[in-house]
């Protein structure tokens, strides 16, 4: 079976850093962080597959970094120069499929885990 389970949220400062957390059990391929505001939809923030590659957001502009440290199996979204748009629901997801054939085929992710707040002041 596969488990996430987020970390790492809370409340900071615009030009603040956070780095956010998912511990994952179980096997995937595609590891990925979206994130959902109030009255907004969700949207996919960053992803990374087991090869390592990556994607990101447009809104992110290279502010943001998504990592998988294999030993711990833990996802990493390391968040710099937040601002307050960045404010949201963050969650993990993973799939066993890979990101590319996600895409084509406008899946959604087939694991969530349950989300953490993230809240950037001006």
């Amino acid at each position: 079976t596969v488990e996430l389970v987020e970390s790492g949220g809370g409340s900071v400062q615009a030009g603040g850093d956070l780095r956010l957390s998912c511990d994952i059990s179980g096997y995937t391929y595609s590891r990925l962080w979206f994130r959902q505001a109030p009255g907004k939809e969700r949207e996919e923030v960053a992803g990374i597959d087991i090869p390592g590659r990556t994607r990101y957001a447009d809104f992110v502009e290279g502010r943001f970094s998504i990592s998988f440290d294999a030993a711990e199996r833990t996802l990493y979204l390391q968040m710099n120069s937040l601002k307050p748009e960045d404010t949201a629901t963050y969650y993990c997801a993973a799939d066993p499929r890979t990101m590319t054939d996600m895409m084509a085929r406008d899946l959604t992710p087939a694991h969530w885990g349950q989300g953490t707040q993230v809240t950037v002041s001006s």
